[in-house]
């Protein structure tokens, strides 16, 4: 457009102004052309100039479309090689995916699980406790004994430190056990409150676990005992055998049906199963206990504890637990075994087992396994483990707070393992020097003093052919357990009475005795 302007500019120029012919011209007129010329030579320098300045803007614009098109031809020759390697990208795409899984699983798995850092921090928090107990026990028994201390009394400080305890997070496991089978009878009485089925009462901790010396780590079983009451409209009668066995092994809970009517009145819910018709019965109400728990007139161990269990896996979605833990029910024929597993994998073992109080007694009629190879379904025998346990929280509320009495326990039952002694027997003899020897004299720094009292306690026992069950006929129990008067007015029952019929069995005993002797010294000395 510049380029026209000026050449018509050149041709007004022209034609406005012909040059004169003749060699002279006047003075004016010369005057005005050469104004007219310098005119005409800035215009033309500003055209020339704008013509210049935009061909400069056109080659620029051209350069940077040339570069747009040849950096489209690169990209597009890149992407054209790039799709002709498709197979190449089909596997780089699927090894991303598979990274991001991997990533993602990872991150999944190492996710803080809120019950697995509950458990370590309350293990750890325990563990600090325990050390800074044990340096403040240690300083009190330094200061008790002045400059004058027991040599033998140093090495059971020294050997009580050399053992490798087993790793037991008791306090917060405890908890969750307890919390899991709160909920679960909690589910019990909101769903099955009015049926006709047995009434399930707070459960009883019972065992070694819950009693602070199980000699198992990892695979400790909690175990709970659940109190039976009669549904209304039923009564329970407890027969304690007729082999006059104690504590009878042969025992039956007899069923029997009670007139409800005047109740029923009352209340207008249950129907009497004694006056009632028995189609209005199968037609409002359903069968009575009788008719699904019992055999015959007694109620049924077996019937009791799959009846118990399929609650368990209806009911186990309504605990809050559940959002933690993974539940299985593991097999069980006279109680309801559960394993707690969570999400890193730790597991929990549960037994409840069933009973019926005998009057107001801390003796149960229980569903617990029997030694015998066969126990018939009906028969509930005669238990101790609540009157047990309930000895072992006594003690431990009068004895010093560093006792040992526990540990005691725990080491000589940790060395049984393929021996015919029983844990109960090395308790039975626990239980007999707790009521013998002053609880002051269980303290660390009597470790030593005390294994050997009761390594010597089980040998004269053996040597006699003898050891008395800790509740028949024992003067030393408690005021605070609760007997039955035939417990209390009985003979003495001996539990090695085994032994002084059998006397390979008894020579077997030594021998394997001299042994246990010699575990125990090597677990003192190499700690394990």
């Amino acid at each position: 457009m510049a380029a026209t302007k000026f050449l018509a500019l050149v041709v007004q120029t022209i034609i406005q102004h012909p040059q004169m012919v003749g060699d002279e011209l006047d003075e004016a007129t010369h005057e005005r052309m050469q104004q007219r010329a310098e005119q005409l030579s800035q215009e033309m320098t500003r055209l020339l100039q704008e013509l210049e300045q935009r061909s400069q803007e056109q080659m620029l614009q051209e350069l940077e479309q040339r570069s747009q098109e040849q950096s489209g031809l690169a990209w597009g020759a890149l992407l054209f090689a790039a799709l002709q390697q498709w197979q190449l990208w089909a596997i780089a795409g699927v090894l991303v995916l598979l990274c991001g899984l991997c990533w993602w699983l990872r991150k999944r798995s190492h996710e803080p699980d809120s019950s697995s850092e509950e458990e370590s921090s309350s293990s750890d928090r325990e563990q600090e406790e325990e050390e800074e107990q044990e340096q403040e026990e240690e300083q009190e028994e330094e200061e008790s004994e002045g400059e004058d201390p027991d040599n033998e009394r140093d090495l059971g400080r020294i050997f009580a430190k050399r053992i490798q305890w087993p790793a037991q997070n008791l306090a917060y496991r405890s908890r969750v056990v307890e919390e899991v089978v709160g909920d679960l009878l909690r589910v019990f009485h909101e769903v099955l409150s009015n049926d006709v089925f047995p009434v399930l009462q707070t459960a009883i901790r019972v065992g070694s676990t819950f009693e602070g010396w199980s000699p198992r780590e990892d695979d400790a079983v909690y175990r709970l005992l659940v109190p039976l009451k009669p549904p209304r409209g039923h009564a329970f009668h407890l027969e304690l055998g007729t082999t006059g066995e104690m504590p009878a092994k042969d025992s039956c809970i007899r069923v029997e049906l009670v007139c409800t009517c005047m109740s029923e009145r009352l209340a207008g819910e249950m129907l009497c199963f004694l006056h009632q018709p028995e189609e209005e019965l199968r037609r409002n109400q359903g069968p009575s206990l009788l008719g699904t728990l019992c055999t015959g007139s007694y109620l049924d161990v077996q019937k009791t504890a799959c009846w118990f269990q399929n609650f368990v896996r209806l009911a186990w979605v309504k605990v809050p637990q559940s959002r933690r833990y993974k539940m299985k029910v593991l097999p069980s024929s006279r109680s309801c075994k559960l394993q707690l597993t969570n999400a890193s994998r730790r597991t929990l073992f549960i037994e409840m087992m069933f009973g019926v109080q005998q009057g107001d007694s801390d003796i149960f009629l229980s569903s617990q396994t029997t030694e015998a190879i066969f126990t018939p379904s009906t028969m509930w025998p005669e238990d101790c483990a609540v009157a047990e346990a309930k000895f072992f929280t006594h003690m431990a509320r009068q004895a010093p707070h560093d006792s040992f009495h526990l540990k005691c326990l725990q080491l000589c039952t940790r060395i049984l393992v393929g021996t015919s002694f029983s844990t109960y027997t090395v308790k039975t003899v626990v239980m007999h020097l707790l009521t013998t020897i002053p609880l002051s004299g269980w303290r660390r720094k009597h470790f030593l003093l005390r294994l050997e009292d009761i390594m010597r306690y089980l040998r004269c026992c053996l040597e006699e052919k003898r050891l008395d069950h800790f509740f028949f006929g024992n003067e030393n129990v408690p005021e605070e357990i609760i007997l039955p008067p035939a417990f209390q007015t009985a003979a003495p029952l001996n539990l090695f009475q085994c032994l002084a019929q059998d006397p390979a069995a008894h020579a077997k005993a030594l021998r394997e005795l001299d042994e246990l002797q010699d575990r125990l010294t090597r677990l003192l000395f190499y700690g394990h």
